[in-house]
């Protein structure tokens, strides 16, 4: 029988792309300004292991947990070479840990701005991680260049598309909404997507570009913002949740991807009140608008 009568193929756990294992040596600022030193796999995961407590080390949990912050991160070769890195780390004098962290804060400081289709290179290249390796995203092949230099062109007719980059030229993340659905009468309704570079995560940068977005929304008329989330995703679901998000539905076994099938989470966020009748979406913010969002966000 004809291939062209059978949708695609789906998607097994062989088809997951391998990721090899990442080792990094880090300074938390704690809440007194001490700084601890420490080695992780996983940088995400290892931050909210210290905030709250649970497999955190003991001198951040009695250094307010809650409170400590990224001061310093540093990919190493491999977790012999961390672990050295570590030791070598924990020796340094305090004047010299100080050194270190002002530096890396000068190099990771963000700015937000307006994407144009130039930025499509490094913008694919971050989406396809997720594409490869994640549920986080149902699509199966990797995005091409040239369609991101459509969809950045795209979304900009009616929406943002923000990007954030660290001073030394890294992608951290980005955000920007598309429409809901093309039946008119959804035209005040909005899907709101955020992704950030995995050695960025937790540290702020997804809510620096998903607020700058959506008092963006907010300010052409957009009523509602909509976001999926694939389940199982505490991390993701708190996000939301902490930014005015509700979820008010489940959809189960929504997609199939690296052999397992996955729920879909629907959340909402009220931008603006209903108005009866609406007035229409201002698909342009002027440029000075624009440039007032995001100075002030690009100050913090």
């Amino acid at each position: 029988m004809s291939a062209a009568l059978y949708g695609p193929a789906a998607s097994t756990a062989a088809d997951r792309e391998a990721q090899a294992p990442a080792a990094w040596v880090y300074l938390l600022r704690c809440a007194d300004g001490s700084l601890y030193a420490g080695w992780t796999n996983d940088l995400a995961r290892r931050l909210r292991a210290h905030r709250s407590g649970a497999g955190g080390a003991k001198y951040t949990k009695s250094h307010g947990k809650a409170a400590v912050r990224l001061a310093y991160a540093e990919r190493c070769a491999d977790k012999p070479a961390a672990l050295r890195r570590e030791a070598a780390l924990k020796k340094l004098p305090k004047a010299e840990k100080e050194r270190l962290a002002a530096a890396w804060a000068a190099r990771s400081r963000l700015t937000l701005r307006m994407a144009t289709p130039d930025d499509a290179p490094a913008v694919a290249a971050l989406y396809n991680g997720y594409v490869t390796r994640g549920t986080q995203t149902f699509q199966y092949q990797p995005a091409t260049e040239e369609e991101y230099r459509q969809n950045i062109a795209g979304v900009l007719r009616a929406a943002p598309f923000l990007v954030a980059y660290t001073a030394d030229g890294r992608l951290a993340g980005y955000a920007c909404a598309h429409p809901w659905h093309t039946r008119r009468a959804f035209a005040w309704d909005v899907e709101t997507t955020v992704y950030c570079a995995p050695d960025c995560l937790g540290q702020g940068v997804g809510r620096k570009l998903y607020t700058a977005l959506l008092e963006l929304l907010r300010r052409q008329g957009y009523v509602n913002a909509i976001a999926l989330i694939t389940r199982p995703n505490p991390q993701s679901e708190a996000f939301h949740k902490a930014l005015g998000f509700t979820r008010y539905g489940v959809e189960k076994n929504s997609g199939y991807k690296f052999g397992r099938w996955l729920d879909l989470g629907y959340w909402a966020c009220a931008l603006n009140p209903p108005a009866d009748p609406p007035a229409p979406v201002r698909l342009r913010l002027d440029a000075a608008e624009v440039a007032a969002v995001l100075a002030r966000k690009n100050e913090k």
